[in-house]
């Protein structure tokens, strides 16, 4: 299993949810974070007033996925994201031991797959 942490613009939040779940995807963890990169030096803007923003609003999803499935759900989540511009984000793919699903006691990919999911 692999865990893809996305980190985005907020406005492609609904984009990148809906290819995520067209890809298959049953379950997702969000969180609004601020973070920089190379765009820190732009001026953002805030009720028609300009500054400079150390950190800059992301919205993080974090998802599960069977070994199988990454490329599929990491090329859906990286089209929906893309404006091709500075600041659209990163994904990170890191590995998952094992997960355990609390109410049942399934491990490995049934603890991540919903009941009867075939991704």
């Amino acid at each position: 299993m692999k865990m893809l942490t996305v980190i985005v613009r907020p406005e492609k939040f609904g984009d990148i949810v809906a290819a995520l779940r067209r890809a298959g995807v049953t379950g997702m963890t969000v969180t609004e974070v601020r973070g920089q990169g190379y765009q820190k030096e732009l001026p953002q803007i805030y009720r028609s007033l300009s500054y400079q923003a150390d950190f800059v609003q992301k919205v993080k999803i974090e998802t599960v996925v069977p070994d199988d499935r990454v490329e599929e759900v990491l090329q859906a989540a990286v089209a929906a994201a893309r404006t091709g511009r500075v600041g659209d984000g990163k994904v990170f793919i890191t590995e998952v031991i094992d997960a355990v699903r609390v109410r049942t006691g399934e491990r490995g990919d049934a603890a991540v797959l919903g009941p009867g999911a075939d991704m």
